[in-house]
């Protein structure tokens, strides 16, 4: 049996209990596709727009580290939550918040401004999905599949998007029907329904279940239910080495081990199956 984690593997907890998994979770955008890169970038601003428009008395500064703060810890929930929050903000200062749908399909726009040149190049053959997904996604699907493992995709992006950003990145076949994510009734998703339904229909439980995410909420809930959660703190930007802001958070969230992306993911599965050495 493997006594060592893989070299870019960091060990947060050190009796992870190995070679039991048979239903794995993952998140998509940051844990898995590349095309969302730099979402903060547009949703942090927005927001920082519309609160300047309030009577607060907060500078630019302020109101961006306040933003930031409630945007990073809602993520891995619908798109819509933070939205909400959004509007309890704008109430808070005084302001007369829209719904918070309204904000969302305008976040949204302004998001596919940015991103939709890299869809487009995936549609039309100029990007292939390697250059979209975290290094080492595929093969790291691959090997789960390989060893019979059943895998489960969860985004807080809207279901649509996520199903048509999947097919575009050649990860549909990995995950079959088994593909979530945000409703307009959004009462009806969450992951922490996602991995109920996980548990009922492959039958596990507590440490047959393993989780990859770079969002606070995915984590915290594999921790929930006794599973085993590898925080995926990939630096989206520059495809290399660990986004620390993320690490920490994801840490605090509960992770049992962090990684930077899947670039050794043979010999990180091969691990966590508790195989033997050839």
């Amino acid at each position: 049996m493997p006594t060592t984690p893989p070299a870019d593997l960091e060990l947060i907890r050190g009796d992870i209990p190995r070679g039991r998994f048979r239903a794995v979770l993952f998140d998509f955008d940051g844990t898995l596709s590349l095309i969302r890169e730099g979402w903060p970038q547009v949703m942090i601003p927005m927001m920082v727009e519309i609160l300047r428009q309030t009577p607060t008395r907060e500078t630019a500064e302020e109101l961006h580290a306040k933003v930031e703060e409630f945007v990073m810890r809602l993520n891995g929930r619908q798109t819509i939550y933070q939205m909400i929050q959004l509007a309890e903000e704008v109430q808070r200062r005084g302001g007369q918040p829209r719904d918070p749908l309204e904000y969302k399909h305008e976040y949204h726009a302004r998001l596919m401004r940015r991103i939709e040149h890299r869809i487009e190049a995936l549609s039309k053959g100029q990007a292939v999905p390697s250059d979209w997904t975290v290094p080492g996604s595929h093969e790291l699907l691959e090997q789960l599949c390989r060893r019979g493992a059943v895998l489960y995709l969860a985004s807080g992006t809207d279901l649509k998007f996520v199903r048509h950003e999947a097919e575009l990145l050649g990860l549909t076949r990995f995950f079959e029907e088994r593909i979530y994510g945000a409703l307009d009734d959004y009462w009806n998703f969450s992951k922490k329904l996602v991995i109920e339904r996980m548990i009922r229909e492959a039958g596990v439980s507590g440490p047959e279940l393993l989780g990859f995410g770079d969002g606070f909420v995915e984590i915290e809930e594999i921790k929930r239910v006794g599973g085993v959660a590898i925080a995926v703190a990939s630096d989206e930007a520059r495809r290399q080495g660990v986004n620390e802001w993320k690490r920490r958070r994801l840490i605090q969230a509960g992770a049992d081990a962090v990684i930077p992306d899947y670039r050794h993911a043979a010999e990180l599965v091969s691990w966590l199956w508790a195989e033997s050495p050839n």
